[in-house]
């Protein structure tokens, strides 16, 4: 994959990111992946399926979401912003066609662009992306405004393997990101209807952190979507590999 770093401006933020080019040889060579990392990590999670990719004749974008890798720090970490950095990232390459992939909080800024323009979106890959509460008729207990066993697992080994990323990271999003993980987002169930595209739902398993109960739900708002389970934790990409691989490929056409 290659490693030159390319930086955008838009109005309040400078975005890093990652672009293989064009490539040929595949009956979707004109639709590039764009792959999204998750909170506290940086794009270069995704290079091994990112080289996968591109063998098989793939274009290849890998963004550094606002306060991670290269990319700049803000004064605001809402949901909608990552999603909409991605989106004015496509229009400023000047994308047509998108397949995205997005891991955890890349899952919400991928589910966020197809929301916001279906048309653009061929395939959706979401992984192990915690859900919202859906109203305030849902409470969260006391135990759960505090990091879970799979969540504080999962920051312990993203910073053994991953300490560039990990030292990168704006930790000041923190409490913004977990806040809002944990709080009623009615509108973006709403928005499930406006996704168009097929979708793959990844989820671990008793490691993960997705509720199957609202995962449930999730399946029956999106027009068509098939689910996925693993058994490992938060990062599948990572963890099992191999099995990710073996799911996802296909999905995107290969």
């Amino acid at each position: 994959m290659e490693s030159t770093v390319t930086r955008v401006e838009f109005d309040d933020v400078s975005i890093a990111y990652r672009d293989s080019g064009a490539t040929g040889g595949h009956l979707y060579s004109d639709t590039p992946v764009v792959l999204v990392h998750g909170m506290g990590g940086d794009g270069h999670t995704w290079d091994r399926f990112a080289t996968q990719l591109v063998r098989r004749g793939r274009r290849v974008i890998i963004p550094d979401l606002r306060g991670h890798g290269r990319s700049a720090h803000t004064a605001s970490y809402r949901f909608e912003e990552f999603g909409a950095d991605i989106l004015a990232l496509c229009d400023r390459i000047g994308l047509d066609t998108v397949d995205l992939v997005g891991h955890s909080l890349g899952g919400y800024a991928i589910s966020w662009v197809a929301m916001q323009r279906p048309e653009l979106v061929r395939r959706l890959v979401i992984e192990e992306q915690p859900l919202p509460l859906r109203s305030g008729d849902e409470q969260v207990s006391f135990t759960r405004r505090l990091p879970s066993i799979p969540e504080l697992w999962h920051a312990t080994t993203s910073l053994l393997r991953h300490p560039r990323a990990v030292l990168a990271f704006d930790r000041s999003m923190t409490g913004d990101a977990l806040e809002q993980f944990r709080k009623p987002y009615p509108e973006w169930w709403d928005g499930l209807s406006d996704i168009t595209a097929p979708t793959l739902f990844l989820r671990g398993g008793p490691g993960g952190m997705v509720d199957p109960d609202k995962l449930e739900q999730l399946r029956a708002g999106l027009a068509d979507c098939t689910v996925r389970a693993f058994e490992c934790g938060h990062s599948i990409h990572r963890d099992r590999y191999p099995a990710f691989e073996a799911e996802v490929l296909p999905f995107l056409g290969h």
